[in-house]
């Protein structure tokens, strides 16, 4: 509504709707962002977690590959790792969380196909091969949280400004169309009763 609005019961009844309206809107706005608040801290630890133990399946893979290059030889090494097969499972759908969409990665874990015999190879090498293979899970697992997180955040922040502009500006723009409205209409009761006075007085004399 025009703030300038002729003071009027009807436009006082919309200002009045509006007012009510700007405020349920701030009061969703404001829900939805603790909600994706919420969301967006659970994500932050799960990063943190899967991070933690990606940072450690990484020092134990290491470790084991090293191990695998001093008793195979690092072109050896190189050869079986040339003849791993491309990662080719993963699915990519999303999810919706309060109206934002996040990625929902579906990854289908099954064992690597070898293209070696375990008799010309040492154990360092199966394990190497293993952590690997947790990392992989691990990253992917990280890739779709921090996507989210990402996605929730530049939400919030979408959300935030909009219940700001709510709060801050319509509606106390509502409230004071409102009230001077209200004190307009009171004004002009005012006057209107006291014209009915005086003409009831002057017939009076």
């Amino acid at each position: 509504m025009n703030p300038n609005t002729f003071p009027t019961k009807g436009n006082l009844i919309l200002a009045k709707n509006s007012l009510a309206l700007a405020t349920q809107g701030y009061g969703l706005m404001d829900k939805k962002r603790n909600i994706l608040l919420r969301e967006l801290m659970g994500l932050i630890d799960q990063a943190k977690s899967i991070q933690s133990e990606i940072d450690a399946t990484y020092t134990e893979a290491y470790a084991a590959l090293q191990q695998a290059n001093i008793e195979l030889g690092i072109h050896c090494v190189e050869e079986m790792a040339l003849s791993v097969p491309v990662e080719d499972s993963i699915r990519i759908k999303t999810r919706s969380i309060m109206g934002t969409e996040i990625p929902l990665v579906q990854y289908e874990s099954k064992p690597m196909e070898l293209s070696y015999t375990y008799y010309n190879t040492r154990e360092s090498l199966d394990k190497a091969r293993l952590h690997f293979e947790r990392v992989k899970e691990l990253t992917i697992r990280l890739s779709m949280v921090e996507n989210s997180a990402y996605r929730l955040a530049s939400s919030i922040r979408k959300t935030q400004k909009r219940a700001n502009a709510l709060k801050n500006i319509t509606i106390p723009t509502y409230q004071a169309l409102v009230a001077d409205i209200t004190n307009a209409l009171e004004e002009k009761d005012r006057e209107e009763f006291t014209r009915l006075k005086v003409i009831k007085k002057s017939k009076r004399g």
